[in-house]
């Protein structure tokens, strides 16, 4: 029996009305009141608060003279269906969804990136050429850590590169368990250390998922539970790590996670100045060719690239720009942002 939803329906029609009219909108509630009734008849015989509506509508009607026949009240709009992927558009561990539920718009996303000797691009565009050895924090924030190690490029040489990088994704109870993942230069492997390639056993785990672009080369692992996209790759005898973060996730950090080079760049007395090329193993003439070739924009890749092969004599280094400048263009929010010139 569905009176009530007539009563309810009655009570919205007649709760606002004013005015002039005021007396024929009421009698056009009575009469949807009515025919409401009267579909419900069959299933409400029985029902009190049934025939205690249709006498009160009789009732009211000759109050208020009221003819039976004559127009009726709009219906009212039904609220819309129960959404069969409510929880999929509520769902925590896509970041995406539930932050354009939350705020009516799609999140803003930040990049990142550490390639060649190495260089330091930073969420806010800062680009640094780094000395850095030994291991440094790329990012430190609520959601990851991503550690890099540095080891001199060549003997006796000022540059470094990345030779080992861990990542670790942070344990968020309904979607992931902590995972971490290792790579070292001719060990890029396509799981987390513990063999897993998703994010474990919870409702959520698969909104953490790493996956294989290029073997021994190029790997990819997508956090949607935090919006965000990893890639790491290898080019000669070094690491490359580029990110795209949202930006919530980027800057859920406190004070005292204050050193990320992601964030601050490297610290000044770690910065080498790229037009200081120091004397090395290849002709800057002859590396500025072979970048050319890989990039043909005069930005900060192509200069990183050629201070690259100048210091270390190996071409491979064209190959970790190329790789930096691709992930750029893949991951930035805004494409005039990609060359940096400096």
């Amino acid at each position: 029996c569905k009176i009530l939803r007539c009563n309810s329906e009655y009570v919205a029609a007649t709760l606002n009305l004013r005015g002039s009219n005021r007396n024929a909108a009421y009698c056009n509630a009575l009469r949807s009141y009515s025919h409401c009734t009267r579909k419900t008849a069959r299933t409400c015989r029985g029902d009190l608060a049934y025939h205690s509506a249709v006498h009160g509508i009789e009732d009211l009607m000759i109050q208020n003279n009221c003819s039976k026949e004559g127009p009726t009240s709009p219906p009212r709009p039904r609220p819309p269906a129960p959404n069969h992927q409510g929880f999929e558009s509520l769902d925590i561990c896509n970041y995406e969804k539930s932050f354009l539920y939350k705020h009516g718009q799609p999140p803003r996303y930040q990049h990142c990136a550490a390639f060649g000797d190495p260089h330091i691009r930073t969420f806010h565009d800062d680009f640094h050429t780094c000395r850095v050895e030994g291991s440094w924090p790329l990012l430190d924030n609520d959601y990851l850590f991503v550690q890099a190690t540095s080891s001199p490029v060549a003997k006796g040489s000022n540059a470094t590169v990345t030779s080992k990088l861990t990542i670790i994704f942070k344990n968020m109870k309904e979607c992931i368990d902590q995972k971490v993942y290792q790579a070292e230069i001719d060990n890029l492997p396509a799981a987390f250390e513990d063999g897993s390639v998703n994010g474990g056993e919870r409702p959520g785990g698969s909104s953490l998922a790493i996956r294989e672009r290029s073997p021994g080369r190029h790997v990819e692992i997508r956090a949607e539970y935090i919006g965000t996209t990893i890639a790491v790759r290898q080019a000669g005898r070094q690491l490359s790590f580029s990110i795209r973060a949202a930006e919530e996730v980027a800057r859920a950090f406190t004070e005292e996670q204050d050193l990320q080079l992601c964030v601050g760049g490297c610290p000044r007395s770690q910065r080498i100045s790229r037009s200081e090329c120091c004397r090395g193993h290849v002709a800057a003439e002859t590396a500025r060719a072979l970048c050319k070739e890989m990039l043909p924009v005069e930005d900060v890749y192509f200069q990183s690239c050629v201070f690259d092969v100048v210091t270390s004599g190996d071409a491979n280094f064209t190959m970790a720009a190329h790789g930096a400048l691709e992930d750029a263009r893949v991951f930035l929010p805004n494409a005039e942002k990609l060359h940096i010139f400096q």
